[in-house]
């Protein structure tokens, strides 16, 4: 009996029907678990040939159960109750849900946003430890976060190389540094791309010394390793990525609903895996992420759409017969990280996509990095103000004309642009995700007015996940930004911009970035907060 189950109803099973055969026969799973990196055509070969690692992490990654837990107790002794985690994308989401589902504490500050960070330092600094993670250890959010935590640490009479832990690649500027400097480094294996690494360092390091028995998360992935190895139709991995990426004219909307899976968030970290993989090339499938009730959304009768069910493993519940497209999908965490990744590799090939690479976010970074050489660029002056409420568009890609005058009016301009049969509307909001967790509460009524998908994402978070999908999908996205002055700035030592700066550089770089590729944008800026937020949440929610 396998810790598994993928059943594809619909159009979903249409799709594994006539994908699963061919999957089969051309040994798809079994030259996957062998590391071929043909698999994805010539294009993607020489990225491919270096990102293949993580089939055999269940295996590789048994060393790291140790040393985890031997830095813990050692932590433990100097007082260390709280770990905070700062890293990006993949860095970031796995551990935040790894942690979620054990029931242990895990800080993850994943952000730019100086209200936000201050906060998430301030809290508890003398009984915390901080994993610093990125990959290539250039990161900017990251070093920004590294920065401001060694400060606050050195300001408290603490020594940093005590409480700080480096996890990134062998050899990285980050790796070489930190090691000159007297730090804990513990290295990832440098052949996994960053959101395919939850059972690396990145995923294991946080998750171990926050509490988690990561041993037993392996074991949970190494049950199902064979199984998702064999070229057989049985093989959940490839059946759950053919109904994802086989449908016929292709669904690429993945409605993600929890139906009492045990797992906690486990969509957040599937969206950045699903989107980045394989927004690009004008196609790619875009995870829409509608939260815990169980139920079909408005959006899930929609030709585009395909739900897909979180469910427990003794669900026995019909599924709808609204939702003429549907996966449902149980097993432990540690099998579903493996099944899913196996099964975006999957979807990668029937899109005919490259799913390590990531070129949009690169050219969202490149933006930013523009902005924070002429900051004025990133401010530029507001179309009209209505309340506490700054409006302005991006480029050329949106034209309010008499409705720039109205918050509402603006908005409903915008939204008239979502194209009814395939569109969609983003909301991008860059503000502290933790003191406003509820305005994420607005994606409902909206997807109710539009009778289309609505994802919501926090900044820059999203920019490491579905900011991919957005610039590099299919040309069918609508989007919302909205920024805010912070209650204080934060400066980042050592350096010459302040995280404020830093934020508005990445959501104008990234609204620019939208813009240039023809996507309607509206940017809201909320000069005061609390003001600016009720306005908001009062026209985004009304019907």
């Amino acid at each position: 009996m396998t810790s598994l189950s993928v059943e594809a109803l619909g159009a979903a099973a249409d799709a594994v029907e006539a994908h699963l055969p061919v999957l089969v026969e051309e040994k798809f799973a079994s030259r996957l678990f062998a590391q071929d990196a043909t698999l994805w055509g010539p294009e993607a070969e020489s990225e491919a040939s270096i990102r293949l690692a993580w089939t055999g992490l269940h295996r590789s990654s048994r060393p790291l159960v140790g040393e985890i837990a031997a830095l813990r107790e050692e932590l433990q002794t100097r007082g260390v109750h709280r770990i905070a985690l700062c890293g990006m994308g993949g860095s970031s989401l796995a551990p935040e849900v790894i942690c979620a589902t054990a029931g242990v504490e895990l800080v993850v500050v994943d952000s730019s946003d100086p209200d936000m960070v201050r906060s998430c330092v301030q809290d508890d600094l003398a009984g915390t430890a901080v994993v610093v993670s990125s990959k290539s250890g250039s990161t900017v959010e990251t070093d920004s976060q590294r920065r401001i935590f060694v400060q606050a640490f050195v300001d408290a009479g603490i020594d940093p190389t005590e409480r700080v832990i480096i996890v990134t690649d062998p050899g990285s500027a980050m790796d070489q540094q930190s090691r000159a400097d007297g730090y804990r480094v513990i290295n990832a294996d440098p052949d996994v791309g960053g959101r395919y690494s939850a059972l690396t360092a990145f995923g294991l390091v946080p998750s171990g010394l926050a509490g988690v028995d990561v041993g037993a998360l392996l074991d949970e992935a190494e049950v199902v390793a064979d199984l998702l190895a064999e070229d057989d139709s049985a093989n959940p991995g490839l059946r759950l990525g053919a109904a994802l990426g086989g449908t016929q004219p292709l669904r690429d909307k993945l409605i993600l609903t929890d139906r009492g899976t045990p797992i906690v968030g486990f969509a957040d970290w599937a969206e950045q895996l699903i989107a980045e993989s394989t927004g690009k090339q004008g196609t790619g499938l875009l995870p829409v992420v509608v939260g815990t009730d169980g139920a079909a959304p408005a959006v899930a009768g929609a030709p585009d759409a395909s739900v897909v069910a979180l469910v427990a493993d003794d669900d026995e519940s019909p599924a709808s017969e609204d939702v003429p497209s549907q996966i449902n999908v149980s097993g432990t965490l540690g099998a579903q990280l493996l099944l899913w990744e196996v099964a975006t590799a999957v979807a990668g090939r029937l899109l005919g996509i490259n799913p390590f690479d990531q070129p949009d976010v690169e050219s969202a970074k490149n933006a930013a990095r523009e902005l924070m050489a002429d900051p004025s660029d990133a401010t530029e002056a507001p179309l009209s103000t209505d309340g506490a409420v700054e409006i302005r568009t991006a480029g050329a890609s949106l034209d309010l004309g008499t409705s720039a005058d109205s918050l509402s009016a603006a908005v409903d301009t915008l939204l008239a642009q979502v194209d009814p049969d395939r569109g969609y509307l983003s909301v991008m909001v860059y503000l502290d995700r933790l003191a406003h967790a509820d305005l994420a509460g607005v994606r409902d009524p909206l997807e109710t007015r539009l009778g289309r998908p609505v994802t919501f994402g926090w900044g820059p978070r999203f920019l490491h996940s579905t900011g991919q999908f957005h610039k590099g999908g299919p040309e069918v996205g609508v989007y919302l930004q909205v920024t805010g002055e912070p209650v204080a700035d934060l400066p980042v030592p050592g350096q010459e911009f302040t995280l404020g700066t830093f934020i508005a550089a990445q959501a104008a770089g990234d609204a620019k970035v939208l813009a240039d590729a023809g996507r309607p944008v509206l940017r809201l800026h909320l000069a005061d907060q609390e003001e600016g937020l009720a306005q908001l949440t009062a026209v985004l929610g009304s019907g």
